[in-house]
């Protein structure tokens, strides 16, 4: 079974603890990209990550857009949405389409 991590602060993830996911509360910019590095040098498959806490580390994240492991979701925090997952999901799905097919008619 693959193994999956949750990374943000501690009152968004605590409550992935109940399910059986491992968490990883992390406050600055660098603790944050070093738990991410522990977590794939230690085989991660899926990895969450607020979108609060991955908004300073983008260009981290961005090194494992193209591998198929870890696959990495940006989630809302306990503030809510920055909108940054929405916008990583759409890009993906454009990319594997060819096409944006999440747009709005106006």
């Amino acid at each position: 079974m693959h193994k999956i991590a949750v990374i943000g602060d501690k009152d968004s993830i605590l409550g992935f603890k109940a399910i059986g996911f491992d968490i990883y509360p992390t406050g600055e910019n660098e603790e944050t990209i070093s738990i991410l590095e522990s977590l794939v040098a230690d085989g991660y498959a899926l990895i969450y990550i607020t979108e609060d806490k991955a908004y300073g580390i983008m260009d981290e994240i961005s090194k494992y857009r193209s591998s198929y492991f870890p696959a990495i979701i940006l989630i809302p925090g306990s503030k809510g949405s920055l909108g940054i997952g929405k916008k990583f999901v759409k890009e993906s799905i454009e990319k594997a389409v060819g096409a944006d097919i999440l747009a709005h008619d106006d």
